[in-house]
C-alpha cells in the first residue's frame, strides 16, 4: 500500500516508517524542514515538504495514499503552555485528512481513546477522527501507551521524569504513586501499525500498551535507585513542569492482540530502566 505518515521523523515515526517499509509497502513522509527530510529520505521513504499548518499539503499527499498514519503534534506549543492551540491545530489537520478521504474507504489512523474523557492531549481529536468511520473512510484509533519506551527515548515521560529528579534531588511521585502508567515498547508499537494497516476494519479501537500498566511509584523508585536518589511522595509544585504526572491509565490489550494476532516482544519498562540507557 502506498503509506502517508505524518511525524514520520519524530520518536514513534522512525520506528513505524521502517516497518511499513520492512512490510513492503511505499511510505511517504510529511518533512517540514531540512533535517526532517534527510532523515525520512535515510529510512527509505519518499518525503512530502509541509508542517501542521499546511492543510492543502496534507490533504493532497492523503488522497494520494491509500492509508495516512497521523502521529504529529505540536508538542512545542504544548509543553509551551498553549495546550488549547496545539489540540486546535491537530484538529484542523485531523478534518482536513478525514474530509479528503470521505467515501474513499482509505484507511485513516489517528492516536488516542475515542468517546473517552482522557487526559490525553489527542482526546478530542480522536473523537473527531472515528466519525469519518460512518463517512466511508476506514478510520481506525491507536491508544498509544503513555509511556512508550526504547533505548531511543530522549524526550518521553521518564527522560522528563529522570530529568526532574536530577534537578530536584528527589525522584518523586504524586500521592501514594499508586497511579499507572500503560506502556510499551516503541517497536512493539510500530509492528502494531503494521498489522493495523493490513488488518483493522473501520472503527476499530486498538491499545498499544504492550504490558499490563505501571505503578508510577515503581518508576519513581526505579528512577531513585538507578541516580541514588530519595524517593517519596511529592506535591504537584515538584511536577510544576510535566503535568500528566499524575495520570492514572488502566488499560487493557487483550482485544487488540486478539484482533490483530499482535504479540509484544520488547522488554517491559522496568526492564528498560534496568538497562541503564536512559542513564547515560
Amino acid at each position: 500500500m502506498r503509506v502517508f505518515v505524518t511525524g514520520a521523523s519524530g520518536y514513534i515515526g522512525s520506528a513505524v516508517v521502517p516497518a511499513l517499509i520492512r512490510a513492503h509497502h511505499d511510505v511517504t513522509g510529511l518533512a517540514r524542514s531540512d533535517e526532517s527530510a534527510a532523515a525520512v529520505a535515510a529510512m527509505g521513504a519518499a518525503v512530502a515538504r509541509g508542517g501542521l499548518g499546511d492543510l492543502d499539503v496534507l490533504a493532497t499527499a492523503a488522497a494520494d495514499a491509500d492509508a495516512t498514519v497521523h502521529l504529529a503534534f505540536d508538542h512545542e506549543s504544548m509543553m509551551a503552555g498553549d495546550f488549547a492551540g496545539a489540540v486546535s491545530k491537530d484538529l484542523a489537520v485531523a478534518r482536513a485528512i478525514g474530509d479528503a478521504l470521505v467515501g474513499t474507504d482509505k484507511a485513516f489512523f489517528g492516536i488516542g481513546l475515542g468517546s473517552a474523557v482522557t487526559q490525553n492531549p489527542r482526546g478530542e481529536v480522536a473523537n473527531v477522527i472515528s466519525t469519518y468511520a460512518s463517512r466511508g473512510v476506514r478510520s481506525v484509533l491507536v491508544a498509544v501507551a503513555n509511556s512508550t519506551h526504547s533505548d531511543r527515548d530522549t524526550h518521553g515521560f521518564i527522560p522528563l521524569m529522570i530529568r526532574i529528579a536530577r534537578e530536584t534531588g528527589v525522584s518523586g511521585y504524586l500521592g501514594d504513586g499508586t497511579n499507572h502508567w500503560a506502556a510499551g515498547h516503541v517497536d512493539d508499537l510500530a509492528q502494531l501499525y503494521v498489522l493495523a494497516l493490513e488488518r483493522a476494519p473501520a472503527g476499530a479501537q486498538l491499545v498499544a500498551a504492550g504490558e499490563p500498566p505501571v505503578e508510577v511509584r515503581a518508576i519513581a523508585e526505579s528512577i531513585g535507585r538507578h541516580l541514588g536518589l530519595p524517593v517519596r511522595s511529592v506535591d504537584a509544585a515538584h511536577f510544576a513542569t510535566f503535568p500528566f504526572a499524575g495520570m492514572d491509565v488502566v488499560v487493557s490489550n487483550e482485544s487488540t492482540r486478539e484482533l490483530l494476532g499482535w504479540t509484544p516482544t520488547g522488554p517491559t519498562l522496568l526492564e528498560d530502566l534496568d538497562q541503564g540507557h536512559y542513564f547515560i
